[in-house]
């Protein structure tokens, strides 16, 4: 369970990670390919990172899928709740609880949609292919550059709204039990433990 409870760090710092490690790599294959070095320059130029920019982005809209799911459970999620934050306790509860569950819904909808995409858009074929079955299905579309097979990029979506339809669900529970959302405070740090404010709100409570 601790790793699903840092599930989404683990893969935004992967992601991250080999982002800029393309990217570095790919900038001073740029520049190193324009200085005259006897063999290096070559070499280099023999070097194809045309694909740098489309690995990229892919890894970024992986990214952006999961750190959706990561914000729902942090409660760093877009969200407006002025008005809701008015009402009375108990109506505000449920107002919030809708949300919530609505918030599943949608992600849970969007989940089974990405999926028949993906399953359509070749995934069926790679799975026949796999099995070994003669049945035919379209093979389906490749990425221009890498040339991967599109679905292996659009598995972003049924994944990542999977599980962001899952922390929706986990953060209900948590609010039907407790009453509590996740909270993030934008200026504490992890690792770092600050005993004087919570000492203020103490004193502060007494008097």
């Amino acid at each position: 369970m601790k790793i699903l409870d840092r599930l989404e760090e683990i893969l935004i710092a992967s992601l991250i990670a080999v982002a800029t490690l393309i990217i570095f790599a790919s900038v001073v294959h740029r520049y190193l390919a324009g200085v005259e070095i006897p063999y290096l320059q070559d070499w280099l130029l023999g070097l194809n990172f045309g694909w740098a920019q489309e690995l990229t982005i892919i890894l970024f809209v992986w990214m952006a899928k999961f750190g959706a799911a990561y914000g729902v459970r942090t409660g760093i999620h877009v969200g407006v709740d002025v008005a809701i934050n008015q009402m009375p306790d108990r109506l505000r509860s449920r107002f919030v609880l809708f949300g919530l569950l609505a918030g599943a819904l949608f992600t849970g909808i969007v989940c089974t949609l990405g999926f028949r995409l993906v399953w359509g858009n070749g995934m069926h074929y790679a799975f026949n292919q796999l099995i070994g079955s003669t049945e035919f299905v379209p093979e389906g579309p490749v990425t221009p550059d890498l040339e991967w097979p599109t679905w292996m990029v659009y598995l972003a979506v049924p994944l990542g709204s999977s599980l962001m339809c899952f922390r929706f669900l986990q953060v209900a529970w948590n609010f039907w039990h407790t009453g509590e959302l996740p909270h993030h405070d934008h200026g504490a740090v992890d690792g770092i433990e600050d005993d004087e404010p919570t000492e203020t709100h103490a004193e502060g409570a007494r008097s």
